[in-house]
């Protein structure tokens, strides 16, 4: 196996684990966190509020307008970050332009959908 073959794999690789292995690690610490609130209650004791908040900050709020605006704000940062280097990479390689500003045009059209739609969410930011 030479370094043609080795490469592609370990990019994909490298992909599945920034995908996979954090999903895997949240769901291990929610488990382990069950399983002690669990003996807790078995055992009778009173849980502390420190459990119940931290049980409480993994349960998924409904989306809001300000969440919205953040998360298209982010994304459309991406798409302009991508531009930008795709502008500056097309100053040493001009035919790297076209295709980096295409793929700059995907998370940056995420991002306007993001902020068109919070002006269409109803739901308000929570008052804490």
């Amino acid at each position: 196996m030479g370094p043609e073959i080795i490469v592609p794999i370990g990019a994909f690789a490298m992909v599945v684990a920034i995908v996979v292995l954090p999903f895997y690690f949240k769901s291990k610490e929610r488990r382990e966190m069950q399983a002690t609130v669990r003996a807790a209650i078995d055992k009778g004791q009173p849980l502390p509020p420190e459990v119940i908040e931290t049980l409480t900050k993994s349960v998924k709020l409904p989306p809001s307008r300000l969440r919205d605006i953040r998360t298209g704000v982010m994304w459309l940062a991406v798409g302009l970050g991508l531009a930008a280097f795709g502008v500056v990479i097309g100053r040493e390689e001009g035919e790297a332009l076209t295709p980096l500003l295409a793929v700059a045009c995907m998370p940056a059209l995420i991002g306007a959908a993001y902020i068109v739609l919070s002006f269409f969410n109803p739901n308000k930011e929570p008052r804490v």
